[in-house]
């Protein structure tokens, strides 16, 4: 009898496991699991970008840019021609991780997988899942893409924080991208993958506060809630 009962509490714990723990996949995106890399966000490569607009991308930058930092995420910044041609990164950009202390790292390549010094701040990082924006889509994110998935990375390309000169330009390199094994997908969907779960009250304050500033609508939801719900 009291073997029964063991073995039918053991099948209804098994039951409730099945049925409210299941096992995330593993292609959703964690804390722990991925490096970002923010590739040429600086003024001039955004000049002529047409597929979204400059505030917009803006926002998304910032988006991503503060999700990582709040979930510390492993994150590498690097620029092309700088000094010469490119100008600074955006303000939004600089105010989250600032050139003095964030090790940026200045390209002459188009392809930043075929640059020595942003190859190692990469690959260093040790992940094996990498998620990939910036300027131009169609040049610059393409390239290092590609490349990563050929060496053996799952990539991950955030959609809405990469611009081109066309709508065209970038739609031809999304496809191309996603042909070649690489992963779509937006800011908002970057850092609310990573929270996952409210509960995790560490950063939900962090969290909801990116989205207040830089949500747009959703945003300004958040702030009507905690005002006039307060919570």
């Amino acid at each position: 009898m009291k073997k029964q009962f063991i073995s039918s509490l053991l099948f209804a714990l098994s039951i409730c496991s099945f049925s409210y723990a299941q096992k995330p996949a593993a292609s959703l995106l964690t804390p722990t699991n991925h490096a970002l890399v923010l590739i040429d966000h600086e003024s001039q490569m955004a000049f002529p970008v047409k597929n979204i607009g400059i505030d917009e991308l803006r926002n998304n930058v910032a988006i991503i840019a503060s999700g990582s930092k709040i979930f510390n995420i492993p994150t590498v910044v690097t620029t092309v021609a700088e000094k010469s041609f490119s100008g600074p990164v955006f303000p939004e950009l600089l105010e989250i991780y600032p050139q003095a202390t964030s090790g940026y790292i200045d390209r002459t390549t188009m392809n930043a997988w075929e640059d020595v010094n942003a190859y190692k701040a990469i690959t260093s990082k040790g992940k094996k899942k990498l998620v990939i924006a910036g300027l131009w889509t169609s040049v610059c994110i393409v390239g290092p893409v590609l490349s990563a998935i050929q060496d053996g990375y799952e990539v991950y390309v955030i959609t809405d924080a990469c611009g081109d000169v066309s709508t065209e330009a970038h739609e031809m390199a999304i496809q191309r991208m996603i042909k070649g094994g690489a992963t779509p997908m937006t800011s908002t969907q970057y850092v609310l993958e990573i929270q996952r779960d409210w509960a995790r009250s560490a950063t939900y304050q962090g969290v909801t506060d990116i989205f207040k500033n830089f949500g747009g609508a959703y945003g300004i939801g958040i702030q009507y809630s905690r005002d006039m719900l307060k919570h």
